[in-house]
């Protein structure tokens, strides 16, 4: 359903901390532009952790409303409340979000059998596609393979952002789904490698920054070309490493501040980017060929 370079998109902020509308606009710009496949709004990188539930709609609201169709937008909608979880993706619906991006709920470490009535339950109550999402590095839980192959006969629940940094897992997923849904890398340093295992894409931290190579290595990895792929995003492999040299999005959203496309603004417990980590950042974006 979706492929490609799909951007998980930072969600730009004033120094204060509130949201900067005209950057948010000048992003979406920027990515239709550059031949984004996807735009995700609101995900982990758009710190959803700290957005309240009113700005988190409004942000879905907007970027729908600004994209006016030229590409697929996926709503992160994910909570570790179902209930939550069911409100968000309802709003996303209704603003107009061609999917959501559910994260396995976080801190209260649920069981398989709960993250399979979690995402039971937000399929039933909500007709939109969704997208689970694994990463159990920032949630304490793993949706493991069985249960995403439980899920997968869901008519509504349409593929897996996996971020375990695992392609072993992905050959499993896909193996254990036989089609029923599409998997999706969460890590831009395997992206590729998904690819060639039969996933469909990235949902992709360094598209923020070099959307254009981050789109051509995917649809050339789609298409076959492996080489030209590599050769594509051998450039990318600095950056794929150093926009996680703190948390993300802290390096992402500093890079992007460099570029003159965002404002400082970040939320706490995030904080700036370290400035032992400049030099790194700045560096990889050289070797990108993005030049500030």
């Amino acid at each position: 359903m979706f492929h490609g370079s799909m951007v998980a998109l930072v969600t730009p902020m004033h120094a204060d901390g509130g949201l900067d509308w005209e950057a948010l606009e000048r992003l979406v710009e920027f990515h239709v532009e550059n031949g984004t496949d996807a735009i995700v709004a609101v995900g982990t990188t758009g710190e959803s952790a700290t957005l309240d539930e009113a700005e988190h709609c409004q942000v879905i609201r907007f970027v729908v409303e600004k994209v006016r169709g030229r590409l697929p937008v996926i709503a992160g909608t994910g909570s570790n409340s179902t209930r939550e979880a069911i409100d968000l993706t309802r709003c996303a619906m209704e603003a107009g979000a061609d999917a959501c991006l559910l994260v396995t709920p976080y801190y209260n470490k649920p069981t398989q059998e709960g993250l399979y009535r979690h995402y039971k339950a937000v399929a039933e109550a909500v007709a939109i596609p969704q997208i689970l999402y694994n990463v159990p590095g920032r949630t304490a839980v793993d949706l493991l393979p069985e249960t995403v192959a439980r899920l997968a006969p869901i008519a509504n629940i349409v593929g897996i952002k996996e971020a375990s940094g695992s392609v072993e897992r992905v050959h499993e997923i896909l193996e254990r789904c036989d089609g029923a849904l599409e998997v999706y890398s969460g890590d831009d340093a395997l992206a590729l490698d998904t690819v060639a295992a039969g996933g469909k894409g990235v949902i992709s931290v360094t598209a923020n920054v070099a959307p254009a190579a981050m789109h051509r290595a995917m649809a050339e990895a789609l298409a076959g070309e492996m080489e030209a792929a590599r050769r594509t995003n051998a450039p990318l492999e600095g950056l794929h490493k150093a926009l996680f040299c703190e948390s993300n999005p802290i390096p992402v959203k500093w890079a992007l501040q460099r570029m003159g496309l965002i404002g400082p603004g970040i939320r706490l417990p995030l904080t700036p980017l370290a400035e032992s980590c400049h030099d790194t950042v700045l560096q990889a974006m050289e070797a990108a060929g993005i030049h500030v």
